[in-house]
């Protein structure tokens, strides 16, 4: 009977008001009295988090925690790509025919992942994708896989469906329909690159570091545009963050990717991680 209510209960809630109060709640001065129960839950290394846990003043400042330097090294070489968070790889392959798996039996087109953007899709067809859900344990900082020039961004409202196995089995086109923030990236030698965020379920906003985009507001419209100076961001760097669990997927052109040893699907990433290598052009 559970299996049967909460697929349907799902499409019912009212998700993006429950997750603007979740934020809400989070960022509340009473919700750091929850930190030290959500380090032990979610059996979180505090020991590598950037400064003493009784200096964090909310439990959303704790969520969207930085790392201590060196943490989280990242894997050297020009021709390595790597994992832009700490998550598990729910899907990763080719893109065939425009379109990209969600979940045995699932798919979404680019296209509709990006916006209805025919141009910018058709670039990344015969190319590959990997999709990395985070879960509520997980660092939420979300960084640069590659060096590059951020061209552009979409912010392109929706649903707020739960990306956890629930949501991604029983919602199609998941991806295609939550709230989600593109960062364009151009690189010199490995064409361009899509980072996309994806919102989910109680996740208060997606934010970015080179504008103030953010989702999940009131009335929200559809927006893109250039970024400012299409400034360069090396490997590594922070572009931004999750304030709960969340997803991010990754779309490469069509080229010689080839995935890292231990890419595959279930498997842990660790920002800063080897995921693939693009030979150089």
């Amino acid at each position: 009977m559970r299996k049967k209510l909460l697929p349907g209960l799902i499409h019912r809630l009212p998700q993006n008001a429950m997750s603007r109060t979740m934020g809400k709640i989070t960022a509340s001065k009473f919700s750091r009295l929850a930190i030290q129960r959500y380090i032990r839950h979610y059996q979180i290394d505090a020991s590598i988090v950037e400064k003493p846990v009784k200096e964090y003043k909310t439990l959303k400042e704790f969520f969207t925690r930085r790392l201590k330097p060196g943490a989280r090294p990242i894997a050297e070489g020009a021709d390595v790509v790597v994992s832009p968070v700490d998550g598990t790889i729910s899907q990763l392959g080719d893109i065939c025919e425009g379109t990209l798996i969600q979940a045995k039996g699932k798919g979404y087109s680019v296209a509709e992942l990006l916006g209805g953007c025919a141009h910018e899709a058709e670039r990344y067809y015969g190319g590959k994708f990997i999709t990395i859900y985070l879960s509520p344990r997980d660092y939420h900082r979300i960084h640069m896989p590659v060096t590059g020039n951020l061209m552009g961004y979409s912010y392109l409202p929706g649903r707020l469906y739960p990306v956890n196995q629930l949501g991604v089995e029983h919602v199609d086109r998941l991806f295609a329909r939550n709230e989600r923030l593109v960062t364009y990236i151009h690189t010199e030698n490995q064409g361009e690159v899509a980072l996309i965020k994806v919102g989910a379920l109680f996740v208060g906003s997606v934010k970015v570091v080179y504008n103030t985009a953010t989702t999940n507001v009131k009335k929200a419209r559809q927006m893109e545009g250039p970024i400012d100076g299409t400034p360069v961001y090396e490997k590594g760097d922070e572009v931004g963050w999750f304030e709960f669990g969340s997803t991010v997927i990754l779309l490469f052109e069509s080229g010689q990717l080839e995935w890292a040893s231990g890419v595959e699907t279930g498997a842990s990433l660790l920002m800063g991680q080897k995921l693939a290598t693009i030979p150089i052009k």
